[in-house]
């Protein structure tokens, strides 16, 4: 195989890197890269991603991709974060996550001597959250909503607060997980039971062994900053609104696990988006508001409160998302996958070894590109063969593979979840990486250790 254009990948790799944390503007870096990568594999003859529909000359084709990830970004993933920033701008108007603070504080107020521990808590349950509803950057953003400021509130960093937040995505598990569907497919096998069986009996110790790192990470970079403390007095506040209100940021939640394909609560089957849910809830907060103010015109006029965060959430967050899928469109178009792949079958290990290797460069994969999706659909479907021909079962190595590539999407700062997050809370990707990072590393070599050794 020809490695001259993966080669010129990771050259592109080492310099956007360098640019990024020079704190050149993101979404510059990512697109031009992206292109200038685009281009180099024309010159190459490499064969480019397919586009649904070309401009019938290639010059023009490679701003054709920028005009197809607008597309399919904005009809997806992007229509479902603008909602939800939208969404989350609005119940911070109408006094709703001030109120949800308040009411979650006087249980939890036991952890006001312990934050990080709450903190840490949130890992499992946000996990248990991500099994019924599978969108990383979805749920990343639905738990900014709700427990985010109480995080805050109970004393950690708000730094802290977004990295466990993050960190309730690391493991793509669950029968309503894509990544899932596609390890069963290639596997051959029935979906819960890869989930009850192969799943859980790993992620409940990663899960276990990431509370632990992620309690001590935090609790050292806050003190090694000098933050002790970011907690907004909001006992003191004067409350505009009433304690119901508190129902209204977890609304989305709600919806999403009542109607999830996982528990089948209904005789007639209900499918229900995270977009969708978020719609819901909003105009079930406008009628809130209505009952409140009995003002109509008011209520009508703060509907322009969600206008404003989706537009805010589109300039900032789906924007970088789209340049960060140019960027990994030019690593694909240069080999880069083709290049790993190559490299994993030629190395000469037995079943252990390439099942470390190619569970390794996923893990890789997934931070250079912010999709786990993207990695682990490209390794996939090599392991029914690698694994016939080293004699042992394909689910061996697809496990490991399929939640790395999950795993190395939490350490990415390209990554949807990572830059929406980011966003709302209103601090760095990189320092989000940072918080990430060891734990996460902790977590990839405990499961390798106890997956295949």
């Amino acid at each position: 195989m020809n490695y001259l254009g993966a080669i010129i990948s990771l050259l592109f790799v080492f310099i956007a890197g360098r640019l990024l944390l020079k704190r050149f503007n993101p979404h510059a870096v990512l697109l031009v890269s992206g292109l200038l990568m685009l281009i180099i594999a024309q010159i190459l003859n490499y064969n480019l991603p397919e586009l649904k529909d070309s401009t019938g000359f290639s010059g023009f084709d490679l701003f054709r991709y920028i005009k197809e990830s607008f597309s399919k970004t904005n009809a997806g993933v992007g229509l479902m974060i603008m909602a939800i920033g939208g969404f989350v701008a609005y119940i911070d108007k109408i006094g709703a996550s001030d109120t949800l603070v308040y009411v979650a504080m006087k249980p939890l107020s036991f952890f006001k001597k312990k934050p990080y521990i709450a903190a840490s808590l949130v890992i499992p349950i946000g996990q248990l959250l991500f099994t019924a509803i599978p969108s990383a950057a979805g749920l990343g953003l639905l738990l900014m909503a709700s427990m985010f400021p109480i995080l805050v509130n109970l004393g950690v960093s708000r730094l802290s607060a977004v990295s466990v937040i993050t960190a309730t995505t690391a493991f793509g598990i669950g029968p309503a997980s894509a990544i899932t569907a596609r390890a069963t497919s290639i596997a051959e096998i029935d979906t819960v039971l890869f989930f009850l069986n192969y799943q859980i009996p790993l992620v409940l110790p990663l899960s276990f062994i990431m509370m632990i790192t992620y309690y001590f990470v935090n609790r050292y970079y806050d003190k090694k900053n000098g933050v002790d403390k970011e907690v907004h007095e909001i006992e003191k506040k004067e409350f505009k609104a009433p304690l119901i209100y508190a129902v209204i940021p977890i609304l989305p939640i709600i919806l999403l696990i009542v109607f999830s394909k996982i528990f089948n609560l209904f005789s007639v089957p209900i499918s229900l988006d995270t977009t969708t849910a978020m719609f819901i809830s909003l105009f079930i907060a406008l009628i809130c508001e209505f009952i409140r103010t009995k003002n109509i015109k008011e209520v009508f006029n703060s509907l322009q409160t969600f206008w404003n965060g989706m537009g805010n959430i589109f300039k900032t967050v789906v924007t970088l998302i789209i340049t960060a899928d140019i960027f990994a469109k030019g690593l694909i178009s240069l080999g880069f996958i083709d290049g790993l792949l190559d490299l994993s079958q030629n190395i000469g290990f037995g079943a252990v070894g390439i099942g470390v290797v190619m569970t390794v460069m996923i893990f890789l994969a997934s931070m250079l590109m912010g999709s786990g999706n993207a990695s682990f659909f490209a390794f996939g479907p090599l392991v029914p063969k690698i694994a016939k021909q080293l004699g042992v079962e394909s689910t061996q190595m697809l496990l490991p593979m399929q939640l790395s590539a999950s795993m190395g999407r939490t350490v990415s700062p390209v990554a949807g979840v990572i830059i929406a997050t980011a966003e709302i809370a209103k601090v760095s990707t990189l320092e989000i990486v940072k918080r990430n990072l060891i734990p996460l590393a902790i977590a990839l070599l405990v499961m390798l250790l106890y997956h295949f050794v």
